[in-house]
């Protein structure tokens, strides 16, 4: 009788599965609509925990480097000391850039009139070399002056006329998006600001919700798997910005000895964007080329050359060693994460790939070992390489291919 509840539960319930499946089907718009409704309700706490566990590597660092004298002070003060050196660091790299970027712009506006008369001078000698070239000018001008340039301004008219409406549009809801995005921003770091303040109360809280829902052993492993993550993901952050430093430090060492300017300001900048895995330097890279370029074009493009030559030693060898073996995972499984990521998810992805395939790397592997154990595969078949490195046993010697003499 149980058995034949159980299955007729099974049934129901599969049957269940398959209807909902095909209302999902037949009204994937409104599923898409709620799916956008949740998601714009719930996106201020997920930044929330983004930010807390980004600033949660920190300021676990500072306060076990605060005196244990300090009991119900010390958490609000690893705290503000977390947040002003995160506004330290970023003020130090706003500080440097902009000030430069805002001198540089103003440089090369004050050299536009140079640039326009050796371009006028340019001009002239080419006229003179090649005297024919003002008479085909100048018949390209009669040309289009026999246009029907009424007809044409027309036309412009009315497609800035039907796209004016479509523009004022998508202003007014960059606008309004804009607005959202700051007061979600707003919310988020106040979030994470209660979630950094009382992270033991509810680190407790859901260890309480775990085991009241799930069996013993489950509970157990899912809060085994939630360490594994929290210490994987701290490791990548700490890494990745040890990586960051090492970049800035080669470039800050190769530009010294090209001698090459602003050499603070453009490895600063490396090293921060270089946050961002393997393509962020590449930022960094376009704003130094064009200040370089300001004083000296060319040797612009020898800092784009070392810049290639030294992310290619950074993307090839330092990176995946660094981050690779500070989360456990292999170097071409680090590239294939970084691949993977920046193609489905953008900058985000890269960032989130890298922790989350060494989590499952580890898990896969525990399972694996698991199986092997259970199945008793001696080692020597996972290592064919050493199999086929023994010695093999001596062969008696083949019989000769020539048929044996008769005895006479």
């Amino acid at each position: 009788m149980d058995e034949e509840r159980k299955r007729l539960t099974h049934i129901a319930a599969l049957a269940g599965l398959l209807l909902l499946g095909y209302w999902i089907l037949q009204n994937t718009a409104l599923i898409g609509r709620l799916l956008g409704w949740l998601g714009g309700l719930i996106a201020p706490f997920v930044t929330g925990g983004a930010v807390a566990f980004l600033v949660h590597v920190p300021l676990r660092a500072i306060e076990r480097a605060l005196p244990q004298k300090l009991q119900k002070g010390r958490r609000a003060l690893a705290l503000v000391l977390t947040v002003l050196a995160v506004l330290a660091v970023l003020g130090l790299v706003v500080g440097l850039v902009v000030p430069e970027l805002v001198k540089t712009c103003i440089s090369i506006g004050q050299r536009l009139p140079e640039v326009w008369q050796s371009a006028v001078a340019w001009l002239e000698q080419l006229a003179a070399r090649y005297p024919a070239l003002p008479d085909a000018i100048e018949e390209t001008l009669t040309e289009w002056q026999l246009l029907d340039w009424q007809k044409i301004f027309d036309t412009l008219l009315g497609f800035l006329g039907g796209t004016g409406a479509a523009l004022m549009n998508s202003t007014v809801s960059a606008a309004s998006g804009l607005f959202s995005g700051a007061a979600n921003l707003f919310i988020g770091l106040v979030f994470a600001f209660y979630l950094l303040a009382q992270k033991e109360n509810l680190g407790r809280q859901m260890r309480m919700l775990l085991y009241a829902l799930l069996p013993g052993r489950a509970a157990d492993e899912m809060l085994r798997i939630t360490q594994l993550v929290d210490k994987t993901f701290s490791s990548f952050l700490s890494c990745q910005c040890l990586e960051a430093c090492i970049l800035g430090g080669m470039f800050a060492v190769a530009m010294l000895l090209c001698r090459m300017p602003y050499i603070t300001l453009i490895s600063v900048l490396i090293a921060f964007t270089a946050l961002i895995p393997l393509v962020g330097a590449f930022i960094g890279c376009g704003v130094g080329a064009l200040l370089i370029a300001v004083q000296n074009p060319m040797q612009a493009v020898w800092f784009v050359v070392l810049f290639l030559c030294l992310q290619q030693v950074e993307g090839n060898l330092i990176y995946p060693r660094v981050v690779g073996n500070s989360v456990g995972l292999p170097s071409i499984w680090v590239l294939v994460a970084i691949t993977l990521g920046g193609d489905l998810f953008g900058i985000a992805g890269m960032l989130v790939m890298i922790p989350l395939c060494s989590v499952v790397y580890t898990l896969l592997r525990e399972w694996v070992w698991k199986r092997l154990r259970q199945r008793r595969v001696p080692k020597e078949k996972l290592t064919p390489a050493a199999a086929a490195a023994r010695p093999q046993k001596a062969q008696p010697p083949a019989a000769p291919n020539t048929p044996s003499e008769k005895p006479q």
